[in-house]
């Protein structure tokens, strides 16, 4: 797969990221962030992401790829 760099949401400000080419829609759930496509993404789109942000924990399930929040700091 190709990487998309076109604009997913004009309102999109969180990350200058590359999305799999297969991604429809960039959802925002606090500080979350999944990523739906058409058709299941595949390891390699998984691995485009995980490339991009290291410091990130990302999850692949079929259809839906998952940037989960970075743990808060406990006070």
């Amino acid at each position: 797969m190709t990487p998309t760099t076109h604009i997913i949401r004009k309102d999109e400000t969180a990350l200058a990221v590359a999305w799999p080419a297969a991604t429809l829609s960039v959802t925002h759930l606090d500080d979350a962030l999944v990523l739906n496509a058409g058709s299941d993404y595949d390891p390699d789109d998984l691995n485009l992401v995980r490339r991009q942000l290291p410091h990130r924990h990302i999850t692949l399930d079929g259809d839906t790829i998952t940037i989960w929040p970075r743990p808060r700091e406990h006070q």
